[in-house]
């Protein structure tokens, strides 16, 4: 089986829901899209950075590919759009001046003290309000909201159809506004009526 051929067919089966082909095929193309980059003229620092871009736009995009095509012409393509958006970042990018009287006038810009413990505090107050759900809205969110799944893989890998996960998915994001959006008494009253959890979940 020719290179082409293996990552057709291991695209196919990611978007059947086969995560290790999906692993597999990522990381099989790693080297292809390093060269391809070189190839194009992006100098060897940027490199990594337009791999990355390239693997994030298959994520985003693997459902457009058609597995009845070749699968190296649509990598190719992909990656000359990258590195042509990277190389124009690069040409815009200001060049760096040592002026240490301009770093002690500049403005930190940074996350303000404390910003990481509150993203940590908020993290696990999704994550509780998501674990509370029922089963079918809590996959729903975790596949599709949080990991970025299609509904196809999603639906492979939880075996609900497209439409249950759409309807879990609306259901449970509308729950977790109103629980993270409410203050405790809110919650206190919704845990006190049981039976109620059950009904939402398709």
């Amino acid at each position: 089986m020719s290179r082409d051929q293996a990552l057709a067919c291991d695209m196919a089966a990611a978007q059947a829901g086969d995560a290790e082909a999906y692993r597999r095929l990522l990381r099989d193309c790693l080297p292809v899209i390093a060269g391809l980059a070189r190839a194009q003229g992006v100098r060897a620092e940027a490199v990594d950075d337009v791999v990355q871009d390239v693997l994030l736009t298959i994520h985003r995009a693997r459902a457009t590919y058609d597995p009845a095509r070749p699968f190296l012409p649509w990598l190719r393509a992909i990656t000359r759009r990258r590195a042509i958006d990277g190389m124009r970042r690069a040409s815009r990018r200001p060049r760096e001046v040592h002026d240490p009287i301009a770093y002690e006038a500049e403005v930190d810009r940074g996350p303000a003290p404390g910003h990481h413990l509150e993203a940590r505090d908020r993290e696990r107050v999704l994550a509780r309000a998501v674990a509370a759900l029922p089963d079918g809205q809590r996959q729903a969110v975790e596949h599709l909201a949080l990991q970025e799944r299609s509904l196809e893989e999603t639906a492979a890998l939880t075996g609900r159809t497209k439409g249950a996960l759409k309807v879990n998915l609306h259901r449970a994001l509308k729950a977790l506004r109103r629980t993270l959006g409410s203050g405790s008494a809110d919650r206190d009253e919704a845990a006190s009526r049981p039976g109620e959890r059950g009904t939402h979940d398709v």
